[in-house]
């Protein structure tokens, strides 16, 4: 079973930790191209958190069904607005099966990362296809490493700085883990919490979804279908079930 870092004390603040995310011009976009892709079938989130992409699906009139690995993001959740209609279950998503069949399984803002052995993303993968309904569709927003802009000899880049969060990655490229620091100051007090995450090239996870009978379907830098290029920083890519 992975190590669980997302506790209360994360999940009661996820919000106010990583307000960009919440906002509409972010959320909007995710969930039309996910309601797009179920075309009115059953949806399955991998890592659903406190339902930030879950909630607005299943108001597109999507039933959407969650699984997570913490205890406190699946009570936040339970917590928030219009949670009643989204299914949850904890467990590791990576072997974790839930009853039915989907349209579409997906995994949002870097959370294959959370799976620290590539043994456990490969056994995502078969998890995301034993789930899907045949031509249903398994689609992943993950960011790009940025190790070309780690100056020579350095393991540690920031990719937050504000007055109120310092956040940054020390890479090890032995084992492909970023171990993920960040600093919060809220009212007068300083928060800290670290953890570490499996980065995975897009062409390690088309591998992936070959050894799980998946096949790529579209790849995208954003939410937005801007095109996928050498200078893109994430990536959003779908692979599919054959029909």
């Amino acid at each position: 079973m992975p190590a669980n870092y997302f506790g209360d004390r994360i999940a009661a603040t996820y919000r106010e930790k990583w307000p960009e995310i919440h906002r509409p011009e972010v959320i909007g976009p995710t969930v039309s191209f996910l309601a797009g892709l179920a075309a009115g079938g059953a949806a399955l989130e991998f890592g659903v958190g406190t339902g930030r992409i879950a909630i607005p699906l299943s108001q597109r009139g999507v039933a959407v069904h969650g699984v997570d690995l913490s205890p406190d993001m699946i009570a936040q959740l339970r917590a928030e607005p219009g949670s009643e209609p989204v299914a949850a279950t904890i467990g590791d998503f990576a072997t974790t099966r839930v009853d039915g069949t989907f349209r579409l399984v997906y995994l949002i803002r870097n959370t294959i990362a959370n799976l620290t052995t590539q043994d456990a993303q490969v056994d995502c993968f078969r998890n995301a296809a034993a789930h899907l309904d045949p031509g249903g569709f398994f689609v992943i927003e993950l960011y790009i490493p940025e190790l070309r802009r780690l100056p020579p000899g350095e393991t540690v880049h920031p990719f937050a700085v504000t007055p109120t969060h310092l956040a940054f990655e020390e890479y090890d490229v032995a084992t492909q883990i970023a171990y993920s620091h960040h600093y919060w100051v809220t009212g007068g007090r300083l928060q800290i919490f670290s953890a570490p995450f499996r980065y995975a090239w897009p062409s390690e996870l088309d591998l992936m979804a070959r050894l799980a009978g998946l096949t790529l379907s579209e790849r995208w830098a954003d939410w937005t279908r801007a095109p996928f290029t050498g200078e893109s920083r994430s990536h959003v890519s779908v692979w599919q079930k054959p029909g």
